[in-house]
């Protein structure tokens, strides 16, 4: 049988992962937003995505260096290029893979 202290629990971690989610909707949804703020929301899944990228691209094998001259580095340049200059997502991914697969293969 389960323990009502678990029923509880993942009641409460259910309510505490919906309702941040659910209040700004809730807030905003019948409002029109001044365009500085429309602009500003829209770059927030680059800098999430860059916030999580970057460290992985530059981090080196000891804790606290850095290294530029990694393969992973070298291959996100040119399909990030890519990925701003055509905006198309399934060719990024596949100049990303592609690239990826040349630098294993000579570096």
């Amino acid at each position: 049988m389960i323990d009502k202290h678990y029923i509880v629990l993942i009641i409460g971690m259910g309510l505490v992962t919906y309702i941040p989610r659910w209040l700004p909707v809730a807030a905003l949804s019948g409002r029109e937003l001044p365009l500085w703020l429309r602009q500003w929301l829209d770059l927030i899944p680059a800098a999430i995505l860059s916030a999580l990228i970057l460290p992985a691209l530059l981090a080196g094998p000891t804790p606290g260096s850095l290294h530029f001259l990694q393969p992973k580095l070298l291959v996100a340049l040119p399909t990030f290029g890519f990925a701003l200059k055509t905006r198309s997502l399934g060719g990024t991914v596949i100049i990303g893979m592609l690239l990826y697969w040349l630098a294993e293969k000579l570096i």
